[in-house]
């Protein structure tokens, strides 16, 4: 997509999808509308539709994949090596604290409330977010116990499925105690019995 765009271009484009995923955070995808992003970005109709030939739906793509982006960099270092106890304590801090600073204004919720359901393509996204996110809950959960295969990939997806229960109830509710109640009883199974320190 970026393909042939000189630097400057890239960085408008990139600046016009930062300012479309706040607007999305805010007020919805159902509700967000170009005129929204042209003055939220100072830019034209015709500069918009340069960047995004396909209007709406392709901004909304781009949202999409910018904030499945965030919802994985935002568990940085830790989902990509979930192999000891200590870096999955690490990890659910790591989580809890992100979306304890987004509150009610998350990228996770935005993604599966609101981007998930304007596109084909902007599902697809959501989809493929959610396998790569599985896949390495799996390789971690895998990492610390010697469970079998189906018994792994279901205790990642409980996993996967607390975090997500537990930010719905944050945009309900402004409170993260259910996401920090979830993970907790989730991740605790996988602690070593051996261990006697935290």
């Amino acid at each position: 997509m970026n393909k042939g765009m000189t630097a400057k271009g890239r960085a408008t484009r990139q600046r016009i999808i930062v300012a479309a995923a706040m607007l999305t955070r805010d007020k919805g995808a159902a509700e967000t509308t170009l005129d929204d992003v042209r003055a939220a970005t100072s830019t034209s109709k015709s500069q918009l539709f340069h960047y995004f030939p396909e209007g709406r739906a392709d901004i909304l793509a781009a949202v999409a994949e910018y904030e499945a982006g965030q919802v994985l960099e935002a568990q940085q270092p830790y989902l990509g090596d979930l192999s000891t106890w200590e870096s999955w304590q690490g990890w659910r801090q790591a989580v809890l604290d992100h979306y304890t600073e987004l509150g009610q204004k998350c990228p996770l919720g935005s993604l599966t409330t609101e981007l998930g359901k304007s596109s084909p393509q902007a599902r697809s996204i959501v989809t493929s977010l959610y396998d790569d996110w599985e896949a390495a809950l799996v390789r971690g959960v895998a990492a610390v116990t010697s469970d079998g295969e189906d018994a792994v990939r279901r205790r990642a997806r409980s996993i996967l499925a607390a975090v997500q229960g537990g930010v719905v109830m944050l945009q309900a509710t402004g409170r993260t105690d259910y996401l920090d109640a979830a993970l907790t009883a989730t991740i605790s199974p996988l602690r070593p019995v051996t261990v006697g320190t935290e």
